[in-house]
This record gives structure tokens, C-alpha cells and sequence, in this order.
């Protein structure tokens, strides 16, 4: 998986790329970096500028380039171009510069290139399979020219908390796999971004003239499931074993097609999956610094879609792991909606939200379920910006001597509250993280640096130790293994600072590690498809893309 045979300059035949075509492929390209030897055997000469740089100097070219840029979606659309015509050089920079790079390709920049797509596209990138394609797609993924063995796919309903983005949430499985390749190093080859592309409902973009994808309302209904179904199978079919990834469906899809393919084939759905993996890695951050055992705490959720239902069910089973009874993990366990607390007697409860609907009486607004409810933590994963008001952040200081406030909803325009909202209104006591990232906070002569719950922290390794192992399937178990790795990676000085997960310049190791757990459950499970390595860190670090020429 380290580097595929095409990519190395020794493998080069009469077939390979050349001239032209060879400055053109971005898996292949090195632009300036072409040594003089390789100009002359590779039909280069001519074809380039006479100095020959290093790749050392391109990302310093490319770093002074884009720090002069005046907005961040300026500088999304620039690196876009660099990862178009070299590979290599894109994820150097973004390896070299994390933290600078990261919030570009991803969250929260990704939310508003996604809302601009179509005014900023450039050139394809991944598969573009459209309702019109049914009954033919396997013909499309024969069009495809590499072996994936990772797919990111979306629909384009849910876009981050920015709704129904049709083909323009593209972006999303793009920017999802750029992670996969620069946080956990699967090859770029490997990876497949999908489009499934069954029209929107958005109006304002069926009337955007820049509008990419198709100019009709959504498939639904039984026509929906069974594209859905022909894509899976005909992808399975193009690339044996290949891991799919669902990301950002809406919650009546999400929730389906997870437990419709979850225990049959090689997928997950990082949403409802990641996100609860990376929040329980939080609360276990917290309690290092709050004392006390998961089981004793109470988790109140503002939101009950798929992102609140996934966390919630991962921190029941963790629960049950300490020891206490599923029906006391769930007491333990609430969720406000739209509509106020989710309780038994309410009617109209969709399926996902049953298993949390306690006996209580009914509760209209999130800070009186604060007040009656008590509880320890409150997470935030509705996309409704601000909901975390100064009473709500006080009211939870009232209530707890380290109040745990996890703000995960992104882009920032959505976020419950700020990074300098949740210590300002808790005297500096809060345990917070966050779906978007915020600077250093000063604070009564201390400085905290909050750290993103962002599931890049969970979905590379997750990805790359069950793609290392061949693993048939990717289970709960793996999710729960992926938390606590997370947590133990987090160091004193991390928790000292406030800060409740690694810093980013650390997430290949972390991936690697959160790899090495994960393959370590599906060998124990039985799910391996390879024969167990002697040494699983080395093993796991083999097979990891490092991005030189």
C-alpha cells in the first residue's frame, strides 16, 4: 500500500508517462524538482525552467505563495490546484503545516467552498455517478484507471450543519480523503472520492446557473435504496475489499444504510461512527481532570440526529464496559431536539431517537433540561450557532466544579458557543472542545489552547488499520479501541494546557497507532483477511505513504 508500482521512477517502461503527459499526471509530477538525469530520460528537456529545485524550496515557494493570499477560500482554491498537478508536493505542505493547513482543505473552509463549488471548480476529481447513471454504474467504475481500496462517498444532503448541497458536497469526500492520505498516509492512488449525485432540493442552487450536478429534485423512496445498492455492489465488485465510507447523508439515509450494510460488508459511516469515537476520546480527556469514572457522569446531548445518537450509543457501551447496566448507561444518557427534551410520551419520535426517550415529563428548552437534569457534560452537535448562551455556560458552572462543554457543530458559523465564550462564562473552569478550530484564549493570567473534536483525530487510522489487515468488516469495537487510543495519546502538558486531544503535528503517529488498535481487534475477531504480522507497529508504519520525491 506504501507506494504503488506506477509511482516509482524505476518502474517507468515504454508505456509510462513522458514529456507532457508525464508533468501532467499529479501522481507522477515533480515539476521543477525533475532532477537533470531525469529531464533527459524522462523527455523533459525543454519542457521546464532551467533551475532544478528542491522539494524543500517548492513548499517554501508554495507556503510564501498562499500566506499572501487575502481569504481563506483564496488559499482553498490554491492548494485544490497544487493537489491537482502534484500530489507529492500537496501533501508535504499540508504534512509540514498541519495546523495551518488543515482548517483550508477541511473544516471550516471546506463549508463554503462546498456552498461555491460550482463558481470555483477547476477539474474533476474522483467519480461522478448520477441518478441518469442507473443500471450502468459498474460500466462507470471501469473508467476509473487506479486500484481504490478506500471510497468516501456522500449524497450531498447533509453537508456539514449547512444542509442539502447536492453535487456541490463533493468537497467533502475530496477533503475527507486528502486527510486520510496526509494524517494516516493511504496512498492518494488508493483513495476514491464519490459523488452520488440523485439531484437536491436546494432551490437556490436548481436555479445557479454554475449549478454542477443534475437539475432535479431528489430520487427517494424504494428508487433511492436501490441505486444506493447498485453503487455499493458494483464498487465491490470493481475493487475487492475496498472500504466504503458514507459521510454526510441526511439522517433518514444515514441511519438506514449503516445498519443495512454495517454487519455484511466493509463500511462505516463516519458522522454517526468518528464522531462518537472522537467525543468519547474527549470524555475521557475530561475525566483526567475531573475525576471520576465515565459511568457516574450524566451527558446531555443539544441535538438527536445521527452525529448525538452515534455519540451516545459508543459512550453507553463504553458505560456498560465500567461495569453499570444498559438500562443505567441510558438513564445516564439524554437528548434535546427542536422540540425540547426527547422523552416517552412525546409522539412522533423517528426510530434512532426511541432508544433515548426516557420516562420524564416533557421539557421544552435546553437550559431547563440543564437546570432539572443536572448534568456533568453537554454536547453540542445540532449546528444551531450560539446555542450555548452565557446563562447555559454559567448554569453548568453552577452545576459542576469542571463543567464538560463540547461544542462539536461546524462550520464555526454554527458552533454553540466559542472557545473564549466557554471559559469567559465559567470562570475559566470548563473542560471544552470544539468542531472548529479557535486561537489560544488568555484568561486570568493562564493561556488555554482548545483543541477540535475533529474526527480526522479517528477516521485516518481507523481507515488505514483496517485497510492494513484486510479486515472484512469495521465494528463498534474498533471504534471504541480507536477512543481510548486517543485519549491515552493526549500528555500531561496537553491536559495542563486545557487542551483535550494531541496536537496536530502529531496525527501520523496518532493514526499509527490508532491503526495498530484497530487491526489488533480485527485480528482478534477474526475479521483479518492478512496473516498477523510480527511486529504490528512496524507493519502499520510500512504501509504508509510518505510524500517525497
Amino acid at each position: 500500500m506504501n507506494v504503488p508500482a506506477r509511482a516509482m521512477p524505476s518502474s517507468q517502461t515504454s508505456d509510462s508517462p513522458r514529456g507532457m503527459a508525464l508533468l501532467r499526471d499529479p501522481l507522477l509530477n515533480k515539476g521543477t524538482a525533475f532532477t537533470e538525469a531525469e529531464r533527459d530520460a524522462l523527455g523533459l528537456r525543454g519542457l521546464l525552467p532551467a533551475h532544478v529545485l528542491s522539494m524543500d524550496d517548492q513548499v517554501a515557494r508554495v507556503m510564501t505563495n498562499l500566506r499572501a493570499l487575502p481569504s481563506d477560500l483564496e488559499k482553498y482554491i490554491a492548494l485544490n490546484a497544487l493537489h491537482d498537478r502534484n500530489e507529492a508536493l500537496f501533501f508535504r505542505v499540508v504534512c509540514e503545516n498541519i495546523d495551518e493547513i488543515q482548517p483550508l482543505i477541511y473544516t471550516p473552509t471546506v463549508g463554503l467552498a462546498c456552498q461555491r463549488f460550482g463558481l470555483i471548480f477547476q477539474r474533476p476529481r474522483g467519480m461522478f455517478i448520477s441518478a441518469n447513471d442507473r443500471g450502468r454504474i459498474a460500466e462507470l467504475f471501469a473508467n476509473w484507471p487506479y486500484a481504490a481500496k478506500l471510497i468516501v462517498v456522500t449524497d450531498g444532503e447533509r453537508i456539514l450543519g449547512l444542509g442539502d448541497l447536492g453535487a456541490h458536497g463533493m468537497g467533502i469526500p475530496v477533503g475527507k480523503l486528502s486527510l486520510y492520505s496526509a494524517c494516516a498516509g493511504v496512498h492518494p492512488e488508493h483513495c476514491l472520492p464519490v459523488m452520488l449525485d440523485v439531484g437536491t432540493n436546494n432551490e437556490e442552487f436548481l436555479n445557479d446557473p454554475y449549478y454542477i450536478g443534475l437539475r432535479q429534485k431528489r430520487l427517494s423512496g424504494a428508487a433511492y435504496d436501490e441505486f444506493v445498492d447498485e453503487f455499493v455492489t458494483a464498487a465491490r465488485a470493481a475493487f475487492p475489499g475496498v472500504l466504503i465510507q458514507f459521510e454526510d447523508f441526511a439522517n433518514h439515509s444515514a441511519f438506514r444504510l449503516l445498519h443495512k450494510y454495517r454487519d455484511k460488508i466493509n463500511v462505516f459511516n463516519d458522522d454517526i461512527q468518528g464522531t462518537a469515537a472522537v467525543a468519547l476520546a474527549g470524555l475521557f480527556s475530561a475525566l483526567r481532570v475531573s475525576g471520576g469514572k465515565l459511568a457516574d457522569q450524566r451527558v446531555l446531548f443539544l441535538g438527536a440526529g445521527e452525529a448525538a445518537t452515534g455519540i451516545a450509543d459508543l459512550v453507553v457501551s463504553a458505560m456498560m464496559a465500567e461495569g453499570v447496566s444498559e438500562a443505567e448507561a441510558l438513564w445516564r444518557t439524554w437528548l434535546v431536539d427542536s422540540r425540547g427534551l426527547v422523552v416517552k410520551n412525546r409522539a412522533g419520535l423517528t426510530e434512532h431517537k426511541l432508544r433515548y426517550a426516557h420516562d420524564h415529563a416533557p421539557v421544552g428548552d435546553f437550559l431547563t433540561a440543564i437546570r432539572t437534569l443536572r448534568p456533568t457534560a453537554i454536547i453540542g452537535v445540532a449546528a444551531v450557532g450560539g446555542a450555548f448562551t452565557p446563562e447555559v455556560l454559567q448554569t453548568m458552572a453552577e452545576i459542576n466544579a469542571r463543567p464538560i462543554v463540547f461544542a462539536l457543530s461546524n462550520p464555526t458559523s454554527k458552533a454553540e458557543c466559542s472557545a473564549e465564550e466557554a471559559y469567559r462564562h465559567t470562570g475559566g473552569r470548563a473542560l471544552f472542545a470544539c468542531g472548529s478550530p479557535y486561537d489560544p484564549v488568555q484568561l486570568g493570567g493562564k493561556t488555554f489552547v482548545p483543541r477540535q473534536g475533529n474526527n480526522s483525530y479517528i477516521f485516518p487510522g481507523v481507515g488505514l488499520g483496517a485497510i492494513a489487515c484486510g479486515s472484512r468488516l469495521v465494528t463498534d469495537e474498533m471504534f471504541m479501541a480507536a477512543a481510548h487510543t486517543l485519549a491515552y495519546l493526549v500528555n500531561p502538558d496537553d491536559i495542563e494546557q486545557g487542551s483535550l486531544y494531541p496536537a496536530l503535528p502529531r496525527i501520523r503517529d496518532v493514526s499509527a497507532h490508532i491503526a495498530m488498535a484497530v487491526a489488533e481487534v480485527a485480528y482478534r475477531r477474526g475479521l483479518a483477511t492478512v496473516p498477523k504480522p510480527n511486529d504490528m507497529m512496524a507493519f502499520i508504519e510500512s504501509q504508509m505513504y510518505d510524500p517525497h520525491y
